[in-house]
Formats: structure tokens, C-alpha cells, sequence
């Protein structure tokens, strides 16, 4: 096994998937040249411009174009250069990808994936920093995941790209580089709605995505120095969510904690929280706690703000911490 980037996984899965298959694309903005973020990188090298399509900057364009193209056989992904500009598709997408294959009475499909780089990053501030998953979050016919690690990055792409119906594939920007791991050399996949335990615990169960996994891990393994273990459940897939995964982590302790990074009203959380309390309600043993972005516009881009804002190993151990002793 290889130990790559995050950002090395997402590209490696593109690469393979455009060797598999002739009718898999790349369009965006800037992506001919790597994207600003590199995930592209070295794709129209090998591939030509044909198959990595420059696009103006007009998001509704890139995703209107995609779903197009889809609709005619082709499996397109389309970069949007930042998640924080991903609203003017909206209406593509919530109101066409996703609802294609229902006004057509199954006649029709749209297998596109919308890469979306989400999350904020040192002095992003509100136009670089934004995680518009609850925007999009319980559209019917729309699937969403949010990987954690480089294994997942590249299973979840690769079943994104060869999945029917239209997907979000949510990257945060911390992990590009930030997180490494083992790649098996070897074709597989990692199937669209299905969590993953990623540590065992038996004091408080911890669920998330995406980047707040990593830290939750980092809390968990400190705070089993002091006697505290930590059940950790990474979602993966946010829609649809694994309900039968969530369940049986919240019943392995009786306490959890959802955290995310995205605002706190109306998140991923609030659905998590509230499968829990429809089904476990009595065999909870502490009220369920939310860790999230507070329900302010953005973060701002000094520091203390951002300390704020966003979650950190120290604010989980806090919340785990006040759990356990609960």
C-alpha cells in the first residue's frame, strides 16, 4: 500500500476512473492547468482538452453543461472552484440533477459529480471558508458524501463517478495535504451510504465528516490518557445517512456528540440528533450535544475569530470531557 495526500487520493480515483472509462470528463474553471487547488493536475497532460474542459466562471454553466452532457451518456465531474460559489447552481442542481430521474418516471438518469472544496483554511475568510452542505442537505434524489481520509477520498470518488444519479462530493481543504494514509494498490470502491467505525470506545460516541474526524481521533487518543474512551463514527455519506450505523453507535454508549463544521441550525446534526431521539430516546444516557459552527454568517478572517468560529481537538475534548461525566 501507498501512503498518499488526501488531494493524491481524489486525483488518483479521477485518473483511474478516465482510463476506465471513455465518457468520463473533467470541466471547470482553471481545471486544464491543475485547478488552483492541483487537484487536476497533470489530467489534460494525458487525457487532452477534449476530456478536460476549461469553463467559463459561471457556475450555473459548469453544472448546467454537466447535467447535460450526463443526459446524453457522458459522466461528467465538475469542479467548482470553491464551495463558497457553488450557489449560483443551485437551481441546477436541486431543481434539474436531482430531480431528473423522478420527472422522467425513471426514465432518465444524471450521473454527474459536483466536486465542491469546502471548509475554512487560515485567512479564508467569507468567500473561501463556507460549508454549504445543509444547503443542499435533504433533497430527494440528490447524494452527498464528505470523506475524511485519503482510503475513503478515493473509494467514495470512484463510486460517486460510476453511481446513476447525481453526487456532491464534499472535499475539505484541510485535508488535501494535511492528511495522509494508506491506498491499497488495488481496484475497490467504497459504497455511497455506508458510516464507518474508525475507533472503538465504550464512554461517549462521537459522529462526524470530514475534517472533524481527524480531530476527533486527535481528542479521543488524548483523552484515553486520562481514562476517557471514545466511540468514533465517520458518516462518509451525509445523504443518504447510514441510519442503521448511526444507531448503533449512539446504543454502544448512550452519550454522543455530533460535530461538524457547518452552522449549527439546520446542519447535518440536527437529522443525526433527531434519528437518535426518534428511536433511542430511553436508552440515552445524557441529552445529545451538538458541536458546530455557531449560526453566524462565516468566519471572519483574523485569528481570534476564527478561534471562534471553527472547531478545534481542544473544544471536542472540552464537549467529550463534559459528556463522560455527565
Amino acid at each position: 500500500m501507498a501512503v498518499i495526500t488526501y488531494l493524491e487520493a481524489i486525483r488518483s480515483a479521477m485518473k483511474e476512473e478516465m482510463e476506465r472509462d471513455d465518457n468520463v470528463f473533467v470541466l471547470g474553471e482553471d481545471v486544464g492547468k491543475g485547478g488552483v487547488l492541483n487537484a487536476t493536475k497533470g489530467l489534460r497532460d494525458q487525457f487532452g482538452e477534449d476530456r478536460v474542459l476549461d469553463t467559463p466562471l459561471a457556475e450555473s454553466v459548469i453544472v448546467g453543461s454537466a447535467i447535460g452532457a450526463a443526459m446524453y451518456g457522458m459522466k461528467p465531474i465538475a469542479e467548482i472552484q470553491f464551495a463558497d460559489f457553488i450557489f449560483p447552481a443551485t437551481n441546477q442542481i436541486i431543481s434539474e440533477a436531482a430531480k431528473i430521474r423522478y420527472r422522467s418516471n425513471n426514465d432518465w438518469s444524471c450521473p454527474i459529480v459536483i466536486r465542491a472544496p469546502y471548509g475554512a483554511t487560515s485567512g479564508g475568510a467569507l468567500y473561501h471558508s463556507q460549508c454549504p452542505e445543509s444547503v443542499f442537505f435533504g433533497t430527494p434524489g440528490l447524494k452527498m458524501v464528505a470523506p475524511s481520509n485519503p482510503y475513503d477520498a478515493k473509494g467514495l470518488m470512484k463510486a460517486a463517478i460510476r453511481d446513476e444519479d447525481p453526487v456532491l462530493y464534499f472535499e475539505h481543504k484541510k485535508c488535501y495535504l494535511g492528511v495522509t494514509g494508506e491506498v491499497p494498490d488495488d481496484e475497490y470502491i467504497v459504497e455511497i451510504g455506508k458510516a464507518d467505525v474508525k475507533r472503538q470506545g465504550t464512554d461517549v460516541t462521537v459522529i462526524s465528516y470530514g475534517i472533524t474526524v481527524q480531530y476527533a481521533l486527535q481528542a479521543a487518543e488524548q483523552l484515553a490518557k486520562e481514562g476517557i474512551s471514545t466511540h468514533i463514527l465517520d458518516l462518509r455519506t451525509i445523504q443518504p445517512l447510514d441510519k442503521e450505523a448511526i444507531l448503533e453507535a449512539a446504543a454502544k454508549t448512550g452519550k454522543v456528540l455530533v460535530i461538524h463544521e457547518d452552522n449549527k441550525t439546520g446542519g447535518v446534526g440536527a437529522e443525526v440528533s433527531a434519528i437518535i431521539a426518534e428511536e433511542l430516546l430511553f436508552e440515552l444516557d445524557a441529552p445529545i450535544m451538538r458541536l458546530c459552527a455557531p449560526d453566524v454568517p462565516a468566519v471572519g478572517m483574523n485569528p481570534s475569530m476564527e478561534k471562534f468560529f471553527l472547531i478545534s481537538v481542544d473544544k471536542i475534548k472540552a464537549a467529550i470531557s463534559e459528556l463522560a461525566a455527565f
